[in-house]
């Protein structure tokens, strides 16, 4: 348990949050939300004594273990993969050190041997026997090969390093977890991992990410960080969403009666409750729902970006054709080997790859900016194209500010581009801003405007939620559903591949694997799972 009491950070004039008093309980987990920069991971810092809260106090229960995602992943460098998990558990590494270190003396007193077996004692209460079967486990479920528990860390890639810090986090059933944007450079296999872990994980748990479905499958509260305020609600991240937009709804229209708009709130959360799984964590989930009183539910004050992609024409039947393409990188891997593929009208396709520079590689082929090794590619007459690149670094060397370097890309006066960029949150004094200060976010919201003045019937995405906040993904989200022309993307993001995605492409080493059918299906079908093995192989 984790209570918060009077807490508010602030750094020289400007307050993150004050007045926050919120109380963590067992058997919870706490999904963090927030616009960037309202505090999301400053809050978490604060909780875990990393930063001092200007004012305030933060406790735990008696004698409880709080452990935390490191976000260090050089720290452990000259240690070994599995002595760098156990040091996850202080209490046991320290005994377990204290130990050997007795045990190594050359002369060995009576007194030392008091020591020893005290140590002894409390090793066998914290189950230390089993410690390193228990670390062996974890860093398998999380796809950390065998042989690699005993090399160091300073041999392990990046991706490795993030599971090894997981699964740090994890070791030892703590009392209390903070972890933020676990799900950061995790495969689909090793996400689905987590969120079965956390669901039956029977502390408190709170969990900063950007990944919906994830604060879907594991949450079972939502705490908003929203102007200065940090406010707790009942539900997951999608239970938070819509009841909060159908609060906003009912405010605005003020002639709906006071009855009526009860009435309305209660039958959302009746069907909201009923719709909920039948996890051990979602379980308790759907009791609290069900007790929720009606004027718990309050509208959100976050915006939302306006993105509204309209195709000029509708796509004619012919869309993209590839023929034998082909990709290795100059190091001699080969991210994708003769690849045939129609695309059709209304398709719109998830990309998927073990390897995420074969997307990449793909649409910057389609898109004419790379050459493959073999292969060709035409698209069809009526289509044309708006591409989201992962890397948008080349667009904003410039010292142009947001509406001059908007015009670059389509027509129209200073008015109709302050338009585009005002839909994407940029106001006022903003839209003057020079391109090469803005943060990551800024660049993506600007990326995304400039890609709604081409009014394109297919859309290239790469990785399109990458910096972006809930507020954009969700608003990016909501637009692709409906959107009317073809969209060939790439995503980390669950809810956003299961919601948009009718087909599957993924691209091997191999060749492709090509299905009509949901991602949900793709990722839990066994008979995927093995062509998928021996693709990669």
């Amino acid at each position: 348990m984790i209570t918060v009491s009077d807490v508010a950070v602030q750094f020289g004039k400007r307050v993150l949050f004050n007045d926050v008093n919120l109380k963590f309980t067992n058997g919870n987990c706490y999904g963090i939300i927030g616009a960037n920069g309202a505090g999301k991971s400053t809050f978490l810092r604060a909780i875990s004594g990393d930063l001092d809260p200007t004012k305030g106090r933060i406790s735990m229960g008696p004698g409880e273990r709080l452990s935390v995602l490191s976000q260090d992943h050089y720290k452990w460098d000259e240690h070994s993969v599995i002595n760098t998990v156990m040091m996850g558990h202080s209490v046991l590494w320290d005994i377990m050190q204290k130990r050997d270190e007795l045990y190594s003396k050359a002369e060995f007193t009576d007194e030392d041997g008091f020591k020893v077996a005290e140590l002894e004692e409390k090793f066998a209460e914290l189950e230390g026997w089993n410690a390193e079967s228990d670390v062996a486990n974890l860093l398998s479920g999380l796809g950390i090969a065998e042989d690699k528990h005993y090399e160091l860390m300073g041999t392990l890639s990046g991706k490795e390093k993030v599971r090894v810090m997981l699964a740090q986090a994890l070791y030892g059933n703590p009392d209390n977890l903070l972890l933020d944007e676990p799900t950061n450079d995790l495969d689909m296999e090793t996400v689905i991992w987590l969120e079965n872990y956390l669901a039956n994980f029977e502390h408190t748990v709170l969990v900063v990410s950007h990944d919906r479905h994830f604060l879907d499958s594991v949450c079972t509260h939502t705490v908003d960080i929203d102007y200065g305020k940090i406010n707790l609600f009942a539900g997951n991240y999608t239970f938070w969403y819509e009841s909060s937009q159908l609060a906003l709804r009912q405010q605005q229209n003020q002639k709906a009666k006071a009855e009526e708009k009860k009435k309305e709130l209660e039958e959302f959360i009746r069907r909201f409750s009923a719709n909920v799984a039948k996890s051990k964590q979602t379980t308790s989930r759907k009791k609290m729902l069900e007790k929720l009183n009606v004027d718990e539910v309050k509208p959100s004050s976050r915006k939302y970006p306006g993105i509204i992609f309209t195709p000029e024409r509708e796509p004619g039947n012919q869309i993209l054709e590839v023929s034998g393409l082909s990709k290795t990188t100059d190091e001699g891997v080969v991210l994708f080997k003769d690849i045939n593929l129609n695309v059709e009208k209304d398709d719109k396709i998830i990309l998927l790859s073990r390897n995420p520079r074969a997307m990449t590689a793909f649409f910057e082929i389609i898109n004419g900016n790379m050459k493959p090794d073999a292969g060709t590619y035409n698209w069809g007459v009526t289509i044309t194209t708006a591409y989201l690149p992962v890397d948008n670094t080349a667009f904003f060397d410039s010292d142009l500010n947001l509406v001059d370097w908007l015009s670059q890309f389509g027509e129209g006066n200073e008015v109709y581009m302050k338009g585009f960029l005002g839909r994407m949150l940029f106001s006022g004094e903003d839209v003057l801003k020079k391109v090469n200060v803005l943060s990551g976010g800024e660049k993506m919201r600007c990326m995304i405007a400039r890609m709604q003045l081409r009014n394109a019937n297919c859309l290239l995405l790469d990785t399109p939620t990458n910096h972006l906040d809930l507020e954009s993904i969700q608003a990016f989200n909501n637009n692709l559903k409906s959107y009317k022309g073809n969209i060939i993307f790439s995503s980390h993001d669950h809810e956003f591949i299961e919601t948009v995605a009718n087909r599957v492409i993924e691209l091997t080493p191999n060749g492709l694997i090509d299905k009509m059918m949901s991602y949900d299906d793709y990722i839990t079908s066994d008979q995927i799972k093995e062509v998928r093995e021996r693709m990669y192989k």
